[in-house]
């Protein structure tokens, strides 16, 4: 096996990292749990749910990466064999979020394109997928819009780009330009992965260094559309409408379980590209520094993008004549809806180059998050089968451009006339229901079957300082005992999955369930494969090589290191 690379510069790691955590995901989903649960009162659960799993988590997966020198995969094998398949899992949960969130880039490609029509497409309901309910008159704001009419940038998403049906009963057919431009998107990340991670650190690199501003620039444009928002009117019922607390809310263990998937669909637990990325790290790379930057910079990007979407909210809701809770929109919607909406109702100059940059901002956003997603499969691939990939294919770059094609052809379904239901459905189930059961396995593989007070050492070893008491705790103790029971109350208040008004078929609720059970199934069959290739003539040899601590053990790592630790801190 040839020496494992490395990322030619610190700045690339860190880079690859922002990236891979402020997205697309910190200017609609926050805004959206935010308001569904509970508005400032969400803010509670969200901050206690980052304390206490998201810095804690995101730290052990930088530790463990940077330790075994190995993907997520070859990081749990290592450490806990009994749980390797909870590495597999984290594999299969970035390979289906790569299938379906390049369909999000493509739509910001596609708004990018149109924005070279002068007037907006958007702007105005005289065009041939207009319907007679469409209203798009912001000239005259005493003039209020007639009961149960859409916009125009509504009307230009759901009509126009993704040709919504009514269902998932009725897919359709391929919508060809989504097509061509989600090959482009492909196209994209390819040419950022496919020599390898150093050409991927230099990918980013470049980005940053050509487009500088793709660090800052998302930020410009935020405060740009927050700063011109709370000068409108109407804005103030936006924003109170953000952060009015509904203290009751948070007795709904709804909105713990969103606190937590926020957490980690954003920082990126459990989805294996952190392990993956710090993989290529230096030995000596300080890890709490890069951890508390990532985490505190998506924090504070999600409530920035929370306060200026929901001040233009507040502007549009009293423009059309409606409550703000009626114009806030499901899912992506919210990017895709409200923000082209603003540029045409806020008067801006030159509305046409502000378009343009903020949708090349959320290509930007969004791409840095799709490799991130494809280098844990290509890692894994790598470490597991490296040596015969290259005795068949020969070059790498075979590698990565079949692993592309065939999550492109994974993503046509979600770019028919009924695709957006089937993105919901996917992105419900496999970045939602089981993620948490992945992250929870994780945890238990490194904290109990490893063992907290190991990865400690291990990161002493590497780094030349101890993590702090707090965090093996919250290893040992706190962040398996929060998830689990947010896990536990989800399942007793389940209920099926909907999209606005539509309810899904049981049929399809099924099919969401598969996709759930596809990262899930890797725990079970990783077990069964542990125990198969373990050495030992009885149960107790055996258990000594796949669980490394024994039962005695746990005690010690709880009660007698952390009661060193306390002496020595």
């Amino acid at each position: 096996m040839p020496a494992r690379q490395q990322w030619s510069k610190e700045v690339e790691f860190v880079l690859a990292c922002v990236g891979n955590a402020v997205g697309l995901g910190n200017l609609w989903r926050f805004p959206y749990l935010c308001y569904d649960s509970g508005g400032g009162a969400f803010l509670i659960p969200y901050f206690i749910m980052l304390i206490v799993c998201g810095i804690p988590l995101l730290y052990m997966e930088l530790a463990m990466g940077q330790y075994t020198r190995q993907g997520p995969v070859g990081a749990l094998k290592k450490l806990c064999p009994f749980f390797q398949g909870a590495g597999m899992g984290t594999v299969m949960l970035s390979f289906l979020l790569c299938t379906y969130y390049n369909v999000i880039l493509t739509w910001a490609m596609y708004y990018m394109f149109s924005v070279f029509t002068d007037p907006l497409p958007w702007s105005h309901c005289n065009n041939s997928w207009n319907s007679k309910m469409c209203w798009g008159d912001y000239s005259n704001s005493s003039i209020k819009p007639p009961n149960n009419s859409v916009s125009p940038s509504q009307e230009f998403y759901e009509n126009h780009i993704l040709q919504q049906t009514d269902g998932i009963e009725d897919q359709g057919s391929i919508i060809w330009q989504l097509a061509l431009i989600l090959l482009l998107s492909w196209v994209l990340v390819y040419l950022c992965l496919f020599k390898g991670v150093r050409w991927t650190g230099k990918a980013i690199y470049f980005i940053f260094c050509v487009v500088y501003f793709t660090a800052i620039f998302p930020y410009i444009i935020i405060i740009t559309l927050l700063v011109k928002g709370l000068t409108l009117p109407g804005s103030e019922k936006g924003v109170e409408f953000f952060i009015k607390p509904r203290w009751e809310l948070l007795k709904d263990p709804k909105v713990w379980v969103n606190a937590a998937a926020q957490n980690f669909n954003s920082i990126g637990i459990a989805f294996g590209s952190m392990v993956a990325f710090s993989s290529y790290n230096k030995r000596n790379n300080k890890i709490l520094r890069d951890v508390l930057s990532i985490c505190l910079l998506n924090s504070a990007t999600s409530i920035l993008a929370g306060f200026a979407i929901f001040s233009i909210l507040g502007y549009i809701a009293l423009n059309q004549g409606k409550e703000v809770s009626e114009v806030v929109s499901e899912g992506p919607g919210l990017v895709f809806i409200v923000y082209p909406e603003a540029f045409t109702s806020l008067n801006f100059p030159g509305s046409n180059i502000l378009a343009f940059l903020f949708f090349f901002m959320l290509l930007c956003l969004a791409i840095d998050s799709q490799f991130a997603s494809v280098e844990v499969v290509l890692t894994t691939l790598d470490d597991h089968f490296g040596v015969s990939l290259r005795r068949i294919l020969k070059r790498k770059e075979l590698v990565v451009l079949i692993v592309c094609a065939f999550a492109y052809l994974l993503g046509l379904p979600n770019i028919t006339n009924g695709g957006i239901y089937f993105f919901k459905l996917i992105d419900t189930y496999s970045s939602g229901i089981s993620l948490m059961l992945i992250a929870f396995f994780e945890v238990i593989a490194v904290a109990w079957g490893y063992g907290a007070h190991r990865l400690a050492k291990n990161i002493e070893e590497m780094t030349g300082s101890r993590p702090y008491l707090y965090f093996l705790i919250c290893w040992f103790a706190l962040s398996p005992l929060l998830i689990s029971a947010i896990m536990i109350f989800n399942w007793i208040q389940y209920t099926p999955i909907s999209y606005g008004d539509y309810e899904y078929p049981d049929w399809g609720i099924g099919i969401g369930w598969l996709l759930a059970s596809l990262s899930l199934v890797c725990i079970p069959i990783g077990i069964v494969k542990a125990i198969w290739e373990a050495e030992g003539s009885n149960f107790f040899q055996v258990r000594s090589r796949l669980l490394v601590p024994n039962a005695i053990s746990f005690f010690y790592t709880f009660f007698i290191v952390n009661h060193e630790l306390i002496l020595s801190q």
